[in-house]
C-alpha cells in the first residue's frame, strides 16, 4: 500500500515538474537560504510582490535553498513562461521593483544586471550561462545538486529529481547489498576524521543488541562553517533519505537528528520534510512493505561546540551534560543509553542517495585514490567570492581560492583548515590537494569544511589566540589538559599580543600544546593546539616578532599598533567618522580628518571602512 501511495505521488511530482519548467505564468526565485535572508531576501521579495500587485501581473514566488555564491545574495531569478531562469545579484528591493518592471512594462530583459541563466549552455541574449560563472565552473555539485534549484518545502520537486529512489532500492535489496555499495564506493566521513563510513556501519550492525540507533550529527560549531546547515536548509529531504538508508543498513529502529538551536530555519525545514514522509509512509512502521520502521526525532542543542564530539552528542540527547566519555567501549558497541550506534554527518548521509542511485563505480570517478567523492567547503574571509561550494576531492588550495574564489583584494598569507581544530597553512601549501591525507602531512585537518583565508591584514599570532580563547570558552573541563592546558595556551599567546612575550614563550606554547594534543579525553581536545603548532611552525618569523621585538608586522594587535590618518590621502568622506565608536575622528566633509590616539580604541573599523587607503596602521615596538 505505501508503495502504491509513493508511486501515485511520484507520478503527481513528474507532472508539476513539468508544468513547472514548462511554466504557463511567470515565477519568481528568491535565494531565501540564512544567507539570503541575512541580506535582505525577505525585504527583497516583499518588494516584488508589492511591484507584481502594482503591474497586475500574475506570478508564482518560490524561495529556495542557497545555491552558492553567498556573496551575489540576494538573489532574484526571473522565469518566464517558454523562457530559463535568468539570475540577478545583489537585489535590493528598489532593485527586484527596477527589474521586474523592466520585464513586465517595458517588456525587456536587463542584462547588465544578470549573473547568468539556468538554460541551455552558452550566452542567451548576451546573458551567460549561470554555471559558467567563474565561482561555479569549476565545481562538481552532487551534494549540492538540488540547493537552489528545488523548493526545498515541496517533497513532489525531490521526487521529481529521483528522490527516494535509492531508499526504494536500498529496501528492496538485503542490509549487507547495501553494506557492500557503500564499501566499494570508499565514502569516508564528512564530519572531520574521515572514517571509512561501510567499516563504521558494519560494527554497528554486528554489534548485539536489540535495539540500535542511528544519528545524524548536524551540531555544526566552527566559526565560519554553514555547509551543514545550507544543505538542511536547501535539500532537506537529500540528508534524510540517506539516515533512513543508514538506518535500514546497521538495523537502527529509531533515529536522531541533532541540530543547534541557532539553525531555526533547518529546524524548520527538516520538521516539514519529516511531516511529508510520514504522510507518504517512508517513515513509522513497514516502510514502504518492507518491513522496516524507523522513526525521526529532532533534538536541538544548546549551540555547545563540544557536543559535535560523538559521546558529548550522545550524553545531550539523553539529557545529561555535554560531555565526552573514554573510548573503549565505542558508540557502536555501546552508545545511545548504552545501546549500538552509529552517528553520522549531515553531508555523509546527504550523499548516500546518489551514490545508492548512481552505482559505486560512478562515485569513484570523482576524488583521489584514498578519498573518493566530493566535497563541500565554506569558503569565508578575504577571498573576494565568499560562498558554499563543493568540489572532488583532491583539487588544490590554489584552485580553490583562486579561480573559484576569485583571490584576494590585498596579498595572500595563510588558509585556515578544520576551523578551531584544524591549522593555518602558508602559501607553500596552495598547490596542496584537498584531501584527508594530504592535509595531515601538512598539519591541518579536514574538518567539517571550513576554510578562512587570510590576508597580509591578518596577525597569525592574534588569529591562534582568537582560536584558544574558542575552544577554551567551549571546553567542557572534564579533563585537564583541555581544562587547564588550554587556559595556559590562551594566556601565553595574549601575553604575547600584548608585547609582555618572550622568545622562551614560543618553547613553552609548542611543549605545551604537544602534550594536550596527546592526552586530552576527546578528539577536540587532542586537535585544540593545532592553530598554535601550526602557525608556531609556518609563521615563526611573526612570532618571533611579537616575542622578541615586541612588534606585530600586521599592526593588529592592539597594544603594539597605533592608528593615524594620512592627509594627503583622506578626501573627507566621512566614512571613519560615522563608524568610530569614540569620536576619535573629526573634520568637516571633503576636508582631511584627524584622529585623536588618546580616544582611539583602535577597534580597526576605521582602517576596514577606508577606500582611500588613508588609515594606516602603524606597528609600534615596546621598549620596557
Amino acid at each position: 500500500m505505501n508503495a502504491s501511495r509513493l508511486e501515485k505521488r511520484r507520478e503527481a511530482a513528474a507532472r508539476e515538474w513539468r508544468d513547472f519548467e514548462n511554466n504557463s505564468e511567470p515565477i519568481i526565485f528568491f535565494g531565501a537560504g540564512s544567507c539570503g535572508r541575512a541580506a535582505g531576501a525577505i525585504e527583497s521579495r516583499e518588494a516584488a510582490e508589492e511591484t507584481l500587485k502594482e503591474l497586475g501581473v500574475k506570478a508564482n514566488i518560490i524561495e529556495v535553498g542557497c545555491i552558492g555564491p553567498c556573496y551575489l545574495e540576494p538573489l532574484m531569478d526571473v522565469k518566464l513562461p517558454g523562457k530559463p531562469r535568468v539570475s540577478y545579484s545583489n537585489v535590493s528591493p528598489s532593485k527586484a521593483g527596477t527589474i521586474l518592471k523592466a520585464f513586465f512594462q517595458e517588456g525587456v530583459i536587463p542584462v547588465k544586471e544578470t549573473v547568468g541563466h539556468f538554460g541551455e549552455a552558452g550566452a542567451l541574449d548576451g546573458i551567460p550561462g549561470f554555471y559558467e560563472h567563474p565561482m561555479l565552473k569549476g565545481q562538481v555539485r552532487l551534494v549540492l545538486r538540488n540547493c537552489g534549484i528545488i523548493d526545498p518545502t515541496n517533497i513532489n520537486h525531490y521526487l521529481a529529481r529521483d528522490g527516494y529512489r535509492a531508499l526504494e532500492y536500498a529496501l528492496s535489496h538485503t542490509p549487507e547489498e547495501i553494506l557492500e555499495i557503500v564499501k566499494e564506493a570508499g565514502i569516508r566521513g564528512r564530519g572531520g576524521a574521515g572514517f571509512p563510513t561501510a567499516v563504521k556501519w558494519k560494527f554497528c550492525r554486528d554489534a548485539p543488541g536489540d535495539q540500535k540507533y542511528m544519528i545524524c550529527n548536524a551540531d555544526e560549531g566552527d566559526p565560519g562553517a554553514f555547509m551543514n546547515r545550507s544543505l538542511i536548509e536547501g535539500d532537506p529531504h537529500a540528508v534524510l533519505e540517506g539516515l533512513v538508508i543508514a538506518a535500514y543498513t546497521i538495523g537502527a529502529t529509531k533515529g536522531f537528528v541533532y541540530i543547534r538551536a541557532e539553525y531555526p530555519l533547518a529546524i524548520q525545514r527538516l520538521k516539514s520534510a519529516i511531516g511529508q514522509m510520514e504522510e507518504l509512509g517512508l517513515l513509522g512502521k513497514n516502510i514502504l512493505g518492507s518491513g522496516f520502521d524507523f522513526d525521526i526525532r529532532i533534538k536541538q542543542g544548546a549551540g555547545a561546540f563540544v557536543c559535535g564530539e560523538e559521546t558529548a552528542l550522545m550524553a545531550s540527547i539523553e539529557g545529561q551534560r555535554g560531555m565526552p566519555r573514554s573510548r573503549p567501549p565505542f558508540p557502536a558497541q555501546k552508545g545511545l543509553w548504552g545501546k549500538p550506534t552509529t552517528i553520522n554527518n549531515v553531508e555523509t548521509l546527504g550523499t548516500l542517495a546518489n551514490i545508492i542511485r548512481n552505482g559505486a563505480a560512478w562515485y569513484k570517478t570523482f576524488g583521489t585514490e584514498t578519498s573518493k567523492g566530493t566535497k563541500t567547503f565554506s569558503l569565508v574571509g578575504r577571498v573576494r567570492r565568499t560562498g558554499l561550494i563543493e568540489v572532488p576531492m583532491g583539487t588544490t588550495l590554489r584552485k580553490i581560492i583562486f579561480d573559484i574564489g576569485g583571490g584576494l583584494f590585498k596579498e595572500f598569507k595563510a588558509v585556515q583548515s578544520g576551523g578551531p581544530s584544524g591549522g593555518c597553512l602558508s602559501a607553500e601549501f596552495l598547490d596542496t590537494p584537498i584531501d584527508y591525507e594530504s592535509l595531515a602531512r601538512a598539519g591541518s585537518i579536514m574538518g567539517s569544511g571550513g576554510l578562512i583565508v587570510l590576508d597580509e591584514d591578518t596577525c597569525v599570532v592574534d588569529l591562534a589566540r582568537y582560536f584558544l580563547n574558542f575552544t577554551q570558552s567551549e571546553s567542557c573541563g572534564k579533563c585537564v589538559p583541555c581544562r587547564v592546558g588550554t587556559r595556559h595556551l590562551y594566556e601565553i599567546l595574549d601575553k604575547i599580543t600584548r608585547g609582555k612575550g618572550t622568545v622562551d614563550d614560543l618553547g613553552k606554547l609548542e611543549e605545551l600544546g604537544n602534550v594536550i594534543k596527546g592526552s586530552a579525553l576527546c578528539g577536540l581536545g587532542n586537535t585544540a593546539p593545532n592553530p598554535v603548532l601550526s602557525t608556531l611552525k609556518y609563521f615563526r618569523d611573526e612570532y618571533l616578532a611579537h616575542a622578541k621585538d615586541h612588534r606585530c608586522p600586521a599592526a593588529v594587535c592592539r597594544d603594539l599598533v597605533v592608528y593615524r590618518i594620512i592627509q594627503g590621502k583622506c578626501t573627507g568622506c566621512q566614512s571613519c567618522v560615522r563608524v568610530c565608536p569614540t569620536g576619535a575622528i573629526t573634520g568637516p566633509r571633503s576636508e582631511p580628518h584627524n584622529l585623536d590616539e588618546s580616544k582611539c580604541i583602535k577597534c580597526r573599523a576605521c582602517y576596514e571602512i577606508c577606500r582611500f587607503d588613508a588609515i594606516a596602521g602603524d606597528a609600534i615596538i615596546i621598549t620596557s
